[in-house]
């Protein structure tokens, strides 16, 4: 990552194109993001690439891959490759990172005892997991990381989207113990343990035993006595620098390793300088992309005659796996002398937040924040500045979330880490470059281009400059409509408009051309009217493929299911609260076995069939539909699953009944459609089975009621449930649940999850709860109304386009499909079932090459009589 930046910090300034500039990777591939390294497993290897495919296309780049180089020589200024090649220089920049520790565990070097570094090292871990599952189908996977930090709780992350078993072991007191205090460390292991992963702390690893059948690393043994039974090992206890090119080299090395370089970044040899992890700056090696990346920035700057020096490391650091939310920066420990700190925790909700601040209570220190990163964005630059006056726990309390949002960062102060990027600096692409929205900002500054965590702060900053500077801050949901999702909401339902071409011609925009000449009203657009679709749907405007709106819908809402990569499409009954009887589970295990579907258990605790035709559509709900069964919407914007523990009904732990609440609730809002798609959760007591606090909506069981947290989600940008009410009795929750619900409907922003909504409308949570619990804005009859309006209307979509023949003739293929299979579709068999055939697959199996795949025929139109 680090070399990557240098060259492109080198080709934006060498503007005399004075310079050339050769990269040797070790890899054969190039550079990839490993701060984001874990996306591998969801999004594959493309979404990790580094810099625009012009950089490598310039005449003066040449990246060498798979070309390690094997030694420096300083006298002749030359570096042999692995080939044998020398290789001239005029200044050699060593970027070579480092690798990953293994501590001396006597077993070490057993098979499936794997580090967490490279794409390759994740590739032969998921290798390793499928070819354990392919071996015995009916065990489960057991999987140990040795190492509680930053890494270990990503390579833990891994082996659960994998669907392993995860245990951490950890020999210090808590978990990221650089990162954060032990007060933290309580907080982040009851979220790691909530998502299904065990922690054991102050255990120290004496043995990896291999299995006495296989060969392969079967046990851990502790030097405590203790004992664990495993399947696969990850070791993550930190990292050293790559130095040994440069200590072969004679150049001057650190005491605990690492090329020594000075606050420029050369070496002891002035032609060779070491940026990133090997390099040895005031004494020690930073772990961290963000300094190196300044490093990187520094010798270009000196290669272009600059004077520029290494500022200091910008330490802060965030957790990036999903539904865990954790951040740290400066005195995180707070070693300064007569420190104060500032706590507020809540252990139900594993939320932990703690400022640290100079003596006065004014200066800000350090932070660390536990289940609730949110302050983190806004905060983190203000480290070393004096906070505004006022109580500073208002920065970390539910109830001052808004506070922090608020501070008017000085120019000086660091937004984006990753790429040295100030305030100032993104105010001056407005003020000065000219950028008028999000992408150009980031485009001129690279600021929220790396891990994306300062992107909050970045709209900020740009969006107040912009109307410093008198532009609109447009708001509009397209060109075709000025309004935004919110008021167009607003807009049709006084307006009691019931088709797009009413609303476009009521609400719409004019449309004009070069010259000015007015062109109508237009058409609409792929943005707005999935929006419109949606707002009329939430309204209560009959079935969403009925006249015009079946037109509106985008690609999965139009086939009532969700398109697949190979074109085929996946089909989900559904199955409130994951209750379903035996006859249910037969009548689908006959459907998958008749069409040939793949099947699997969802998170939303219910089965999902892959690989299914559109003309077959109908033909597979018909007997769903037979069964009892009922469209799930996973297809829709709108409510998923309420996710439920067993609660009262058979666990002896539980206070209430989690599955009964949840199949009502489920029940209620089922086709309730939302700016986003919407998930819940319901637990019968505080241990927390059904992980209702990563959900939009959650419920959890007291022994006096209910607990409401509201406004989570997991994904990419994962958030932490609020708690919103306590102690509910029943009544009260679904009153408030409905009238939640219907808020955020009617007020969210186009594709806006729950969560960032929450961030953005008016009063924060304690605003939100004064609406919908006090009515404060008199609109809660408004609600309830409409609330009562979806449930009593509520009918099943597939019901009803079984009961159409004008709806059912959208579900055909091209009149010259081939009627029993298609022989653009095509399987490999995997665990014992089939999965869409890969490219790679495809072409070997065209070759015929011996141990080439065996691909098999796109699914069968042929029904069991």
């Amino acid at each position: 990552m680090v070399a990557q930046r240098f060259v492109e910090a080198l080709r934006a300034r060498d503007a005399e194109r004075r310079y050339s500039v050769e990269i040797f990777a070790e890899e054969p591939r190039p550079p990839y993001d490993r701060v984001g390294l874990s996306r591998w497993f969801t999004e594959g290897p493309d979404s990790l690439q580094l810099g625009e495919p012009e950089l490598w296309d310039d005449p003066l780049v040449t990246l060498h891959r798979d070309r390690k180089i094997e030694s420096i020589d300083r006298a002749h200024k030359t570096v042999t490759d692995r080939l044998g090649r020398v290789h001239t220089y005029d200044h050699l920049v060593l970027a070579t990172g480092s690798y990953p520790f293994v501590p001396p565990i006597p077993g070490a070097e057993l098979p499936g005892v794997f580090v967490y570094r490279t794409i390759d090292d994740l590739a032969a871990l998921r290798g390793w997991v499928e070819q354990k599952r392919e071996d015995n189908p009916s065990k489960p996977i057991r999987g140990a990381v040795i190492g509680g930090g930053l890494l270990g709780l990503e390579a833990a992350g891994a082996l659960k989207a994998l669907d392993a078993h995860a245990t951490v072991i950890e020999f210090g007191t808590h978990l990221m113990g650089v990162q954060i205090d032990l007060g933290g460390g309580e907080a982040l292991r009851r979220l790691i343990n909530n998502k299904g992963i065990a922690v054991r702390t102050e255990t120290a690893t004496k043995e990896m035993k291999p299995h006495k059948r296989t060969g392969h690393v079967g046990r851990l043994e502790f030097a405590d006595g203790g004992k664990l039974d495993t399947d696969i090992v990850v070791v993550a206890t930190g990292v050293r620098p790559r130095d040994e090119l440069a200590r072969e080299a004679g150049l001057e090395m650190g005491e605990r390793g690492g090329a020594v370089v000075d606050l420029t970044c050369r070496t002891s040899d002035p032609a060779v300088w070491a940026i990133g992890e090997v390099a040895c700056i005031e004494g020690r090696c930073i772990g961290l992309v963000a300094p190196g990346y300044t490093m990187a920035e520094i010798v270009v700057d000196h290669l272009m005659g600059g004077e520029s020096t290494f500022p200091g490391a910008d330490t802060a650091t965030k957790l990036k796996l999903s539904g865990v939310d954790v951040a740290s920066f400066g005195d995180a420990h707070a070693r300064t002398e007569n420190c104060v700190e500032v706590v507020w925790a809540d252990q139900v909700a594993g939320i932990y937040k703690k400022l640290v601040l100079s003596d006065d209570a004014r200066t800000l220190l350090g932070g660390v924040f536990v289940g609730d990163a949110g302050p983190y964005a806004m905060l983190r630059p203000m480290l070393g500045a004096q906070l505004p006056e006022g109580d500073p726990s208002a920065f970390i309390l539910p109830e001052g979330g808004g506070a922090a949002a608020n501070l008017e960062l000085p120019d000086d102060a660091a937004v984006c880490s990753c790429n040295n990027v100030s305030a100032g600096a993104i105010r001056a692409a407005v003020t000065e470059h000219g950028c008028t929205d999000i992408p150009g900002v980031k485009a001129c500054t690279k600021a929220s281009t790396t891990c994306g965590a300062c992107l909050p702060v970045v709209k900020k900053i740009t969006n107040a400059e912009l109307e410093k500077a008198g532009i609109e801050v447009s708001n509009a949901l397209c060109e075709h409509f000025e309004l935004t999702r919110a008021q167009l909401f607003d807009a049709v339902r006084v307006a009691e408009l019931h088709t797009f071409t009413e609303i476009i011609e009521r609400f719409g925009r004019d449309i004009a051309d070069a010259e000015g000449n007015v062109l109508g009203k237009g058409r609409g657009c792929d943005i707005c009217k999935p929006v419109v679709a949606s707002i009329l749907a939430s309204q209560g405007n009959g079935h969403i493929l009925a006249g015009e709106q079946a037109a509106l819908q985008d690609t999965n809402d139009h086939m009532l299911a969700n398109m697949q990569k190979d074109g085929t499409y996946s089909v989900v009954p559904r199955m409130p609260g994951g209750e379903v009887t035996p006859e249910g589970l037969i009548a689908i295990g006959e459907v998958a076995r008749d069409y040939g579907l793949y099947t699997k258990i969802t998170g939303g605790q219910r089965v999902d069939m892959f690989g299914a035709r559109v003309e077959q559509l109908p033909e597979i709900w018909k007997r769903l539909v037979d069964a009892g069964f009922e469209s799930g919407h996973a297809y829709g914007k709108s409510l998923r699953t309420v996710k439920s523990c067993v609660g009262s009904t058979w666990c002896r732990y539980g206070v209430q009944d989690s599955v009964g609440l949840a199949v009502e609730l489920e029940l209620r809002y089922r086709g309730l459609r939302a700016p986003h798609k919407l998930k819940m959760g319901v637990s019968g007591c505080a241990r927390e089975c059904a992980e209702a606090q990563g959900k939009d909506v959650g419920v959890i069981a007291t022994d006096k009621g209910w607990n409401l947290y509201v406004a989570g989600n997991g994904g990419q940008t994962p958030a932490h449930a609020k708690l919103l009410a306590e102690d509910l009795d029943h009544e009260t929750l679904i009153r408030t649940i409905d009238r939640f619900l219907m808020y955020y409907i009617r007020t969210g922003d186009r594709l806006q999850r729950t969560a960032p909504w929450m961030g953005e409308v008016e009063g924060g949570l304690e605003g939100v709860r004064k609406v919908i619990m006090e009515d404060s804005l008199g609109i809660c009859a408004d609600l309830d109304a409409a609330m009562a309006n979806h449930v009593r209307n509520y009918e099943d979509e597939w019901a009803a386009v079984l009961a159409d023949p004008e709806k059912l003739r959208r579900f055909t293929s091209f009149v010259n499909a081939p009627k029993d299979a298609d022989p653009n579709l095509a399987y490999v068999a995997e665990r014992g079932q089939h999965r869409p055939a890969t490219d790679e697959e495809r072409a070997a199996a065209a070759s015929g090459a011996p141990g080439a795949p065996v691909l098999i025929s796109g699914p069968s139109l042929a029904v069991r009589a």
